[in-house]
């Protein structure tokens, strides 16, 4: 066994069991926690916010650094052979893990400590029904964008196709499909900063959001 490829193999282990972690608990934020709390009752909701939410997101936004650490090191690692499909993946992940530490967490600090106050007697701060809308805005975006990521990194060693070209090479993803990809995840990530949840307020809408971005994306970088 060759030491260079033990220290790349780790690198790649521990990318995968963050990043197992961390999407792990966006999904069960969006397809579980969120559902349930509409339907649960208010002593209930109020004590989980309390006691289970910021256990959650401990793990959700170290799960999200550590991914995003070690996929900089893999990349640093790949140099050359980094190929189109990484590096869509790269980009959606890197939003993704911008809006969870400047956008996910500061405001579910808020909403956290306005449940903690009514708790104690307290008013609810003013400011927590916005930061909740933020903080769940921010999250079903990183959900939508979670599935091409996904996808592109899978496809990035497992699919063949123009996207597969090492971007160093001739031949590869055209100039139109890069400057559209850009445009559409820069529109997307606008709207998780001040837009509306719009059809990815469902968890089946938010899904079907996904996949139609990720066919979109492949589509773009495979025929024009």
């Amino acid at each position: 066994m060759e030491f260079e490829n033990l220290i790349s193999y780790l690198f790649r282990w521990i990318h995968f069991f963050a990043g197992v972690a961390w999407i792990g608990l966006l999904y069960y934020f969006n397809f579980v926690q969120t559902e349930y709390f509409k339907e649960t009752d208010a002593a209930a909701k109020s004590s989980a916010i309390s006691k289970l939410v910021p256990r959650a997101l401990w793990w959700f936004r170290w799960g999200a650094m550590l991914t995003f650490l070690s996929g900089l090191a893999l990349a640093g690692y790949m140099a050359s052979a980094i190929n189109y499909y990484i590096v869509v993946g790269m980009l959606l992940g890197t939003l993704m893990f911008l809006n969870v530490w400047l956008i996910i967490w500061p405001n579910q600090q808020t909403v956290i400590a306005s449940n903690n106050q009514v708790i104690g007697g307290g008013e609810a701060l003013p400011e927590a029904a916005g930061s909740l809308g933020k903080a769940g805005l921010a999250s079903r975006t990183n959900t939508l964008f979670s599935i091409p990521m996904l996808f592109f990194m899978g496809a990035s060693a497992h699919l063949s196709g123009v996207g597969r070209i090492p971007i160093t090479s001739e031949g590869g993803t055209s100039l139109l499909a890069i400057i559209l990809t850009l445009v559409i995840i820069a529109a997307l990530q606008l709207n998780a900063i001040k837009g509306k949840t719009g059809p990815m307020t469902s968890v089946v809408g938010v899904i079907h959001c996904g996949i139609g971005l990720a066919a979109a994306l492949l589509i773009m970088i495979e025929f024009l």
